[in-house]
């Protein structure tokens, strides 16, 4: 097992190099979660992650539609998750979550704990942290 790494960003533009760190050290993983608390800043990282991957798409929360979906350079896609609203493990396997999971395509998902016996065991777990508990203040990435 890889060990931990840890970055504290001051300023929203720093989330590039989160992305960039991110998806260098898993080169071949695609699917990872998205955890911390509401107002943290999932979605917010979410737009640089896509930017750093090249898509030029509007980014915006899947609360709503649970999953939106991105085009990424070379035809290939990206999937953002947002399972707040899921009532049942049920309901997710309603929604293809399995033929997401095993497409070969990066599948982000906030809210994975809500579907957590579902993640498949390669899942990358990327932790969001704030110093101040008013949400105000530094991200603390730890993946």
């Amino acid at each position: 097992m890889l060990p931990k790494d840890k970055f504290i960003c001051m300023q929203e533009d720093e989330l590039m190099l989160v992305a960039e760190k991110l998806l260098q050290k898993y080169p071949s993983q695609r699917i990872f979660a998205l955890d911390g608390v509401m107002g943290v800043g999932k979605t917010t990282f979410m737009k640089y992650v896509c930017r750093y991957l090249h898509c030029t798409d509007t980014i915006s929360s899947p609360t709503f539609s649970i999953v939106n979906e991105y085009t990424l350079p070379k035809k290939d896609i990206l999937y953002h998750f947002d399972f707040y609203r899921i009532k049942n493990l049920r309901e997710a396997l309603e929604i293809g979550l399995e033929d997401y999971f095993y497409s070969n395509r990066y599948c982000f998902i906030e809210w994975a704990e809500n579907i957590e016996k579902l993640l498949p065991p390669e899942t990358i777990h990327v932790e969001i942290r704030t110093e101040n508990p008013l949400g105000n203040g530094n991200r603390i990435f730890i993946f």
